[in-house]
């Protein structure tokens, strides 16, 4: 059975709107869609670095569209491996193991792999929304759109818009 690695945030979980929502609840200012194109997400959201250290910040993202019928869809026919780099912001371990079990209760503790970089773990697919993470990994690449994302591809990689998508090529 092949293994597929499958990223937490911007794949499965919405940070780009819950970093908005943030934005909107902080300041009254709604950032755009539009203006965030081709903006990394440090670039794209003022208080970034403060949003990720808040406590509850990552236990509380939304869901991606679609997200929990195609993650049990692979997970029925793959070995599943959700990766993170978690362990820049130690307030997100406990909280996305929690986000997990709540949102996507198939999943075990054992598929869980939170790390500070993804170079050293092998599978044979690897979904992300970030071209260095996929650049670096020698199996089929799929590259999940999200604004940051929009002005680079990745060699040999899929992009897809979303998890209907990633059901229709796999």
């Amino acid at each position: 059975m092949k293994t597929i690695l499958v990223d937490m945030d911007g794949v499965l979980a919405n940070t780009n709107q819950h970093f908005i929502d943030y934005e909107y609840q902080r300041s009254g200012e709604k950032i755009l869609w539009d203006n965030i194109s081709g903006l990394l997400e440090e670039e794209a959201f003022p208080n970034f670095l403060e949003d990720v250290n808040t406590k509850n910040f990552f236990r509380t993202v939304p869901v991606m569209e679609n997200a929990f019928q195609g993650l049990d869809y692979l997970n029925k026919k793959y070995n599943v491996l959700i990766i993170s780099s978690a362990t820049e912001f130690p307030n997100s371990l406990t909280e996305k193991a929690e986000w997990l079990a709540e949102h996507f209760p198939f999943i075990s503790w054992k598929q869980m792999m939170f790390c500070g970089r993804k170079d050293f773990i092998k599978g044979d697919i690897m979904i992300d929304d970030h071209p260095k993470n996929l650049n670096i990994f020698p199996g089929q690449r799929v590259l999940f759109s999200q604004p940051h994302n929009s002005n680079r591809d990745v060699e040999k990689a899929t992009r897809v818009t979303g998890w209907d998508d990633i059901i229709n090529i796999l």
